[in-house]
């Protein structure tokens, strides 16, 4: 605890900057993860799965 401490919590810049980091991997994950179980639900109904048809 005290590592975790001392690398980032114990100056604000380093804080801010785990911070920044980590909202940005966040939210990678969660747009990733969406947009997967969008395509997985709808399958079979989207442009890309069906555009054969139509062209």
């Amino acid at each position: 605890m005290k590592v975790i401490y001392n690398t980032l919590f114990k100056r604000t810049s380093t804080y801010a900057v785990a911070i920044i980091g980590a909202t940005f991997f966040f939210e990678r994950a969660i747009d990733v993860s969406s947009t997967a179980l969008f395509e997985s639900i709808n399958k079979g109904k989207l442009w890309k799965d069906i555009k054969s048809k139509y062209e």
